[in-house]
């Protein structure tokens, strides 16, 4: 897909050697088309690598599609360049008299606090509350799903016992369901939190459905039946080695953490893990774009002032 971000972003050189075409303003301006419009809210501490990893899934459709990152101003990142922030990132000021087709929440390192005790809550609250006249269709990853599903249906999350960590076999709960057209009856996804969400909870939301569980992971994919809003517990977006990085770095940390499960080559950590998620994750992204996002939205996007994302 032709993919208009900005021209120094540094997920451009990363995706350019790859392959995927990266349109500049200029060219996409020359395409007598609407791009889909898409804003990613990325709450991760590794911007610059979610950014290329979302990027990357997003690319493969034959649409044009704009991408704007939007940021929280009551918390500064830590762990990325406030020039990188500021050339890169809106705020919600920014983009609030703005409408999109798609909107992507990442999942943060803040599990194991209270939803409201995190520092951009009630930031975050209201970006959710402003999605539901102002975007299509909505895909909210790992913490991303879970405060999304708490702030719409009241969902609670719960501590795990011990962290789930690795790649974890998936079973295909609905089928024929087109945002998994094409996959296999059993796909792996990288796992990597502390809490998780209940299936009896999801099960008392008339509106709710759990399309993707397996025994060890637990609810792994839900989505809202109108099929606008995904919530996804996993990763599939992650890198070959990312949930070795976080491994390496705790071990650094002295954390109580186990080897990933079923990810490196017999346990080995010196052998590079194989990547058994990469064409699941291309299809789900492509199967979203296209069939909950490309095919429903309308193409005046102030039309979506006359539609409710959420009816609660």
């Amino acid at each position: 897909m032709p993919i208009k971000i900005p021209n120094n972003l540094p997920a451009v050189d990363i995706l350019a050697k790859e392959n995927i075409f990266v349109m500049d303003e200029n060219r996409a301006l020359s395409q007598d088309i609407r791009p889909l419009k898409f804003i990613i809210i990325n709450l991760m501490p590794t911007k610059i690598e979610t950014e290329t990893q979302l990027l990357r899934l997003l690319s493969n459709t034959p649409l044009q599609m704009e991408v704007t990152f939007l940021k929280m101003t009551s918390y500064v990142s830590k762990n990325i360049s406030e020039e990188h922030m500021s050339n890169f990132y809106k705020t919600f000021n920014d983009i609030e008299n703005d409408y999109f087709d798609g909107l992507i929440i990442t999942g943060a390192p803040v599990e194991n606090l209270p939803f409201e005790e995190v520092a951009y809550w009630q930031e975050l609250t209201k970006v959710m509350e402003w999605s539901k006249t102002h975007v299509y269709s909505t895909m909210c990853i790992c913490w991303g799903a879970q405060a999304a599903l708490y702030y719409h249906y009241g969902i609670k999350k719960y501590s795990l016992k011990e962290k789930l960590f690795g790649i974890y076999p998936l079973k295909i709960d609905i089928c024929h369901t087109m945002l998994l057209r094409g996959f296999d009856e059993v796909f792996n996804m990288p796992q990597s939190r502390h809490t998780e969400v209940r299936a009896k909870d999801i099960e008392s939301v008339s509106e709710l459905e759990i399309i993707a569980y397996s025994e060890e992971a637990g609810v792994s994919i839900v989505r809202t039946k109108d099929k606008r809003n995904i919530f996804i517990m996993g990763h599939l977006e992650y890198d070959r080695m990312t949930l070795a990085k976080e491994y390496e770095r705790d071990v650094k940390l002295g954390k109580d953490i186990k080897v990933p499960f079923n990810y490196y080559p017999n346990d080995d950590v010196n052998r590079e893990p194989l990547f058994v998620w990469r064409a699941h994750a291309n299809l789900l992204f492509s199967n979203w774009v296209n069939h909950h996002v490309y095919q429903g939205t309308p193409y005046d996007l102030t039309k979506l002032e006359e539609i409710s994302n959420f009816k609660i």
